[in-house]
């Protein structure tokens, strides 16, 4: 697979890991390669949150890792990937990249991905938000993360929250500059409509 179809898929266990994922979905519609960490409070959202059981979102990916595994591939930046989303992004998980404290696989590829370039995409997830959350943004961003923070778009009038859920996801994919029928572009109809 080329680097260009390959992207690293992070599952943190904030609210909303639907939107995770429905990204993994997404990107193997797309034929990307993916790769996934799950850390293990997302274990526990998802059965909290979703029908779905673990090991049928791990099934979703290419490769799927522990989030002790700091000597996997994607903690190195020989490995070439399109980037990593990290969707929800806890606020402990947006603290660790913020303050490029290493010490699982998903602040490790997330640290990876920003210095060897690559675009970061961290859909914080909480509600509502104090300035030390505010600061961890601002730190984030100025290393070169994008804060994308899933808060739904009511132009496109969805009917269902599964509408919501895949233009949201979308959205963050266009914003890594990844093309999909999920989220038109303005003027366009959806894909079903």
């Amino acid at each position: 697979m080329k680097a260009d179809q390959r992207l690293i898929v992070a599952i943190s266990g904030a609210s909303g890991v639907i939107l995770g994922i429905r990204l993994l979905q997404m990107l193997r519609a797309l034929t990307f390669e993916t790769h996934l960490i799950l850390s293990p409070a997302a274990k526990l959202t998802i059965r909290a949150e979703t029908e779905w059981q673990v090991e049928e979102v791990v099934k979703l990916a290419h490769v799927c890792y522990s989030h002790r595994d700091i000597g996997a591939a994607i903690a190195s930046g020989s490995f070439p990937t399109r980037g990593m989303m990290v969707v929800p992004c806890s606020i402990k998980t947006l603290s660790a990249i913020a303050h490029s404290y290493a010490d699982d696989l998903i602040s490790r590829a997330a640290d990876v991905t920003l210095k060897e370039g690559r675009p970061l995409l961290l859909a914080v997830r909480e509600a509502p938000l104090h300035r030390g959350h505010l600061r961890l943004m601002d730190l984030a961003a100025q290393s070169g993360a994008i804060l994308f923070p899933p808060v739904p778009a009511f132009y496109a009038r969805p009917k269902s929250l599964d509408e919501v859920v895949d233009h949201l996801v979308g959205r963050m994919l266009a914003r890594v500059g990844i093309e999909n029928p999920y989220y038109p572009h303005w003027g366009e109809e959806s894909s079903d409509g």
